[in-house]
C-alpha cells in the first residue's frame, strides 16, 4: 500500500473532525466553568465591600465581569465557529467523498432543529447578560448612589460603564439566534 493510499483525504478530514471536536469539548468545559468563577468572584467582591463598608470596592465588579465575560464570549464564539465549520465545510466535504445518501455528522444539524432552541438561546443570552452586564451595572449604581469618592473614581466608573455597554453589544451581536 502506498503512502498516498494510506493518507486519504477522508482520513485527514476525519482526523481534523476528531481534533476540532476535542477543542470544542475543552472550550465548552472552560466556558461553562467561567460562569461559576464569575459568580464566586462577584460574591467575593460584594462580601468584602459589605464587610469593610467600602462602596468603592464595587468598582472592581465591572473589571472582573469584563475580563471574565470577554473570555466567556470569545470561547462561546469559537465553540459556535467550530459547529459552523463542521456543518458548512467538513461535513459536506466528507459526504461528497463518501458518496453517502445522507449528510455525515447529522447530529451537528439535528440538535439545532428542535422547536425550543430559540427560547433556550434567548434564555442563555439573558443569563449571560445578567451575569456579565447587569450585576456589575448594579454595583456601579450602588457606587454612584453612596459615593463620596473623588473625580478619578467617578471617571473610572464612567469608563467601566462604557466598556460594559460595548461588551453588552458584543453579547447581543454574537448571540446565536
Amino acid at each position: 500500500m502506498s503512502a498516498a493510499e494510506e493518507i486519504s483525504e477522508s482520513k485527514l478530514l476525519l482526523a481534523e473532525y476528531d481534533r476540532i471536536k476535542e477543542e470544542q469539548k475543552a472550550r465548552i468545559g472552560f466556558r461553562d466553568n467561567l460562569l461559576y468563577v464569575t459568580l464566586a468572584s462577584v460574591t467575593g467582591v460584594i462580601a468584602i465591600s459589605l464587610q469593610g463598608k467600602n462602596v468603592n470596592l464595587l468598582l472592581t465588579l465591572p473589571l472582573v465581569c469584563i475580563v471574565l465575560g470577554w473570555t466567556y464570549l470569545v470561547n462561546d464564539e469559537k465553540i459556535s465557529a467550530i459547529g459552523r465549520y463542521i456543518r458548512g465545510e467538513l461535513g459536506p466535504r466528507l459526504t461528497a467523498l463518501s458518496a453517502a445518501d445522507s449528510p455525515i455528522f447529522g447530529w451537528e444539524v439535528y440538535h439545532r432543529s428542535d422547536r425550543l432552541r430559540v427560547p433556550r438561546k434567548l434564555m442563555q443570552v439573558l443569563v449571560d447578560m445578567t451575569a456579565y452586564i447587569a450585576v456589575p451595572v448594579m454595583g456601579l449604581v450602588v457606587f454612584w448612589l453612596h459615593n463620596s469618592a473623588g473625580p478619578l473614581l467617578i471617571l473610572a466608573s464612567v469608563a467601566e460603564t462604557a466598556a460594559l455597554a460595548g461588551m453588552a453589544a458584543q453579547f447581543l451581536l454574537y448571540a446565536d439566534r
